[in-house]
């Protein structure tokens, strides 16, 4: 029940801040362009806060409502209430329509600059992560037939530079979502770089749920060790169990041990099954008990026990990695990193209304709480590259040309601005409708992922 909450409290905290800011820029442009505010909102619904504060001439109120899915501006609008003559003129609906448009991109805009200061302090701060060393690849895989080797460490895809495990995932998902063959660089265990190319072909890595590095084969290096307890975790099977640093596992119900993956292997497939383990501590067998916990990881159910690898400080040295970048460096690399997770969206949904890519992909807002309290368990830096993260998705899907967000009143603009008078009550209506019809749509399908995961 803890981690519910805890999950619910940092999901409010990250709409709250991402929907804020949104309208945020709704209403700087609106105020700056002399349009008249009447309520800024933060949630739908019945306000459970409401204050009122001067600015200039006006009296706006400022209000945060029940429902944390959203906000809005309320403005001066004649389609919506009687407006005094002498007000005419800050009317929304009266504002010459580039006025308009500017007022309703700002939201998705200021999405887009949110993003880009959070990425700035991700990359300033530092991010840690796995080196991109590659261990065996899965026999018979993409991988495998493209013939990358043990121990080769990848230097770039495409144009693309990568010092880490999760960057080359991002990459090799950007540059190969439309299949055919990628170059990929590595270099091998000699210091030698090495042209390799990955054949894709017409596949398309979004069709299946499973991790694109799964379905290309890769693995990364974990050398041959003993299995040897590194640590436990607080709440997790190895501490009930008894298992304390520096144990070593001799056997599991009669299966002599010789490797920590061997161990794994065991361990994950054996969730909620209890195991008889044979420990060796300080130079006494002993005899424990553990039964694995029942875990989902990429739509498999795997057994996890909360331990984790005894690793000799020279391998650990050669598998981590830390990026950083200085002040101005690490600002080029937040708007790089928003402008590409941007156009990489853009990409995906384009694969989705395509049918090329699996619907379960879509996460809706149980999910989404779910990583908002395991990023901010690990850390908060963790949970601004988070924030960054659904901040950019905000920003683009808010400017698609779907009626009822800010893009279908942009493309409302647009129709204007080309036949030189607005487009028709009953044809925005219309729009409105549909809008409302394909976001109900879209949010079901979210939900009902949701639980599916749940299920699951």
């Amino acid at each position: 029940m803890g981690g519910v909450l805890h999950n619910i409290v940092f999901f409010i905290i990250a709409i709250g801040v991402l929907v804020t800011f949104h309208e945020f820029g709704h209403y700087w442009v609106a105020r700056l362009l002399n349009v008249k505010v009447l309520r800024f909102s933060v949630g739908f619904g019945k306000p459970l806060l409401l204050w009122r504060k001067t600015r200039g001439e006006d009296e706006i109120e400022f209000a945060i409502a029940a429902i944390p899915l959203g906000g809005y501006v309320k403005m001066l609008d004649e389609r919506e209430a009687p407006v005094d003559d002498a007000e005419k003129g800050r009317a929304f609906n009266n504002q010459p329509v580039l006025n308009r448009f500017a007022i309703v991109a700002a939201g998705p805009i200021f999405n887009f600059i949110l993003a880009v200061f959070f990425y700035w302090i991700v990359f300033l701060n530092g991010v840690d992560g796995r080196a991109p060393v590659l261990g065996e690849a899965v026999a018979e895989s993409i991988a495998a037939e493209s013939g990358f080797l043990v121990e080769e460490q990848v230097v770039a895809v495409g144009d693309t530079e990568i010092k880490t495990w999760q960057a080359f995932r991002m990459a090799l998902i950007d540059h190969g979502l439309d299949g055919g063959d990628l170059l990929i660089k590595v270099r091998d265990i000699d210091n030698i770089e090495i042209n390799r190319t990955l054949n894709i072909g017409e596949r398309n890595l979004l069709e299946k749920k499973d991790d694109v590095i799964e379905q290309l084969g890769f693995t990364f290096w974990q050398p041959e060790l003993p299995a040897v307890i590194g640590g436990v975790t607080e709440k997790g099977a190895a501490k009930k169990a008894g298992l304390l640093k520096a144990d070593k596992i001799l056997v599991i119900d009669g299966v002599a041990i010789n490797s920590w993956q061997q161990l794994v292997k065991i361990i994950q497939a054996s969730a909620e099954k209890e195991l008889e383990l044979l420990i060796l501590r300080q130079g006494a067998e002993k005899l424990l008990t553990v039964t694995p916990a029942l875990h989902e990881r990429n739509g498999k159910s795997i057994g996890l026990i909360g331990a984790y690898q005894n690793m000799p400080e020279e391998i650990a040295g050669r598998l981590k990695v830390r990026v950083e970048y200085g002040p101005v460096e690490a600002l080029a690399k937040a708007a790089e990193k928003t402008w590409d997770m941007s156009i990489l969206t853009l990409r995906v949904l384009g694969k989705m209304v395509q049918g090329q890519a699996a619907l379960e992909n879509i996460s809706g807002p149980i999910t989404i709480a779910t990583y908002a309290g395991v990023t901010a368990s690990i850390g908060f830096v963790t949970y601004l590259g988070f924030l960054a993260i659904i901040s950019v998705s905000l920003g683009v899907l808010n400017l698609l040309p779907v009626p009822m967000l800010d893009g279908g009143h942009l493309f409302y603009y647009l129709i204007e601005i080309i036949k030189g008078s607005p487009v028709s009550e009953r044809f925005e209506a219309v729009g409105q409708q549909i809008g409302l019809l394909l976001l109900f749509m879209l949010m079901s399908l979210a939900i009902y992922n949701d639980i599916q995961r749940l299920i699951n």
